[in-house]
């Protein structure tokens, strides 16, 4: 297999032809005219003095710059380092210093932030769209009209260095090689496959790695087919352009489709919605059924990956769903679930997800390189059945224990999320000095809800064991997210540790 990524979006863009690429904003852009431009950015990058092997950056909301960008960051033989533009300047500093960055790509508004990372730090800063002056210009960048030779990589050499989100401390980057993307890729797009489904939709930040996979995916389709992107996520205009564009497929988080259920989904006409992928954290059943009972022409279909196995583990065949699950293991690719003890546990009993394969990275970036065999421990909680469908449970770290008994916040959360009234919930273990640990929960209501928090515990009560429902559910106007939608348990943890002080 074709493992250099500037060569495979070559061969794909041979393959394809020229057709409708990418919606935004209102223009089309030809898969062409892309092609094009990130041929020509390319040598623009290597006038800039980036090099093989340098980390490049790229701080952005959607656009079609991103993508261009990263073709022509390939194209030169150097790698990404694509940042969620909602980052703080701190943080961002941490990501260029620990990357070794040698320049950073950014637009207008996230500018000011850029530039507070940088402070005592020398490195090209190039800006998409009005610039100030005292930076690059994209355009300037783009107007070299020699087309660069793709430099030559190995699989092994360095594509992307993501930075995980830093939820127990600083990030860590994660070291992917070409290989690692260009199987997850292939395997992403073998998975998802179905003949006529051409017309995508996807509002995914590109710089996460969900987002980042769909786009890589893209330089394996077998058929021309056409992406409408939107800059960021916001769900009127996002259900808005799927009517007008007649588009087939959603690409989401879970929090995306529980906004989306906030609307009269039955008065669109969304009849051309087949399917909806939904990764990055586990699906609440109540929200899928009821999207899919309000858009009978949809199948919700759950995928599991994470940032260190380059975005992909598992992904629900389109004609074998199993709902509930996250589908089963791609091709190629190992999977295990192992007890405390590090041995495999029986079909159908919990443990943590540990995988191998090329899509795995090599370690993390000035770490060691990864043990075990190549084996990655996730930190996932997960079961496999009989035929080989994998479950998520929840996250290791995530697991509240409550007088000896072990609470998974899903179970809880999936509880509330069952109430009509509810839009949103998120659980976490609230220090107890009897129990160890208290469940409590958070939840957002639907617009004109009139539920309480008595009457929500008792509901509760109903469906779970006595040492799993909330003795306190908080009513709060909006759950707090993560930049790429997740639920930011780290925030929750941090309001309920301040009330306790």
């Amino acid at each position: 297999m074709e493992t250099n990524l500037a060569r495979l979006a070559e061969l794909a863009h041979d393959r394809l032809g020229d057709h409708p690429s990418l919606f935004f904003e209102g223009t089309w852009h030809s898969s062409h005219r892309m092609h094009e431009r990130s041929q020509h950015l390319a040598h623009g990058l290597v006038r800039l003095g980036i090099a093989p092997g340098d980390r490049v950056v790229v701080i952005m909301a959607n656009a079609p710059e991103v993508t261009i960008l990263y073709h022509a960051i390939w194209r030169a033989g150097a790698a990404v380092t694509p940042v969620v533009f909602l980052v703080t300047a701190p943080e961002l500093r941490h990501i260029i210093d620990d990357s070794g960055a040698t320049a950073v790509f950014t637009t207008p508004e996230i500018l000011p932030k850029v530039v507070e990372a940088l402070e005592g730090r020398s490195l090209p800063v190039v800006v998409l769209g009005e610039a100030d002056g005292t930076h690059v210009s994209f355009a300037d960048l783009e107007k070299d009209t020699e087309v660069l030779p793709i430099v030559d990589r190995s699989p092994d050499d360095l594509a992307a260095l993501m930075y995980t989100g830093g939820t127990t401390g600083r990030s860590k980057g994660v070291a992917l090689s070409h290989e690692n993307l260009a199987y997850s890729g292939k395997a992403s797009r073998a998975r998802s496959h179905v003949d006529g489904i051409t017309r995508g939709q996807i509002s995914l930040p590109l710089s996460h790695a969900f987002g980042l996979l769909v786009t890589v995916g893209a330089m394996h389709v077998p058929e021309a087919g056409s992406t409408v992107l939107q800059r960021w996520f916001e769900p009127k205009s996002f259900l808005d352009l799927a009517v007008e564009h007649r588009s087939q497929t959603f690409a989401v988080v879970p929090s995306m489709l529980a906004m989306m259920l906030q609307f009269p989904l039955e008065e669109l006409d969304l009849s051309e919605l087949r399917y909806v992928y939904s990764g990055a954290a586990p699906l609440s059943p109540a929200v899928r059924e009821d999207f899919e009972r309000r858009v009978p022409s949809v199948t919700v279909m759950e995928g599991y990956g994470c940032t260190e196995t380059g975005g992909i583990v598992s992904g629900t065949p389109p004609l074998e769903p199993r709902p509930g699950t996250v589908g089963k293991v791609v091709d190629d690719v190992e999977l295990r679930i192992v007890g405390p003890d590090g041995t495999d546990v029986p079909a159908g009993e919990d443990g943590e997800i540990v995988v191998r394969g090329p899509n795995v990275m090599r370690g993390y970036w000035r770490g060691e390189p990864l043990g075990d065999g190549g084996w990655f421990h996730t930190g996932d909680v997960g079961r496999l059945d009989s035929d080989g469908y994998l479950t998520i449970v929840d996250r290791i770290k995530d697991l509240i224990i409550r007088g000896g008994y072990n609470v998974y916040p899903r179970d809880v959360e999936d509880a509330l999320l069952a109430h009509p009234q509810v839009s949103m919930a998120a659980v976490v273990g609230r220090p107890d000095p009897r129990l160890g640990e208290e469940v409590v929960a958070f939840v957002s209501l639907a617009e004109g809800a009139s539920v309480g928090e008595e009457e929500l515990i008792a509901f509760t009560k109903e469906r779970l064991a006595a040492h799993k429902y909330p003795r306190s559910v908080t009513i709060v106007p909006a759950i707090p997210l993560t930049s790429v939608g997740k639920l930011d348990r780290k925030r929750l943890r941090a309001t309920v540790k301040a009330d306790a002080d």
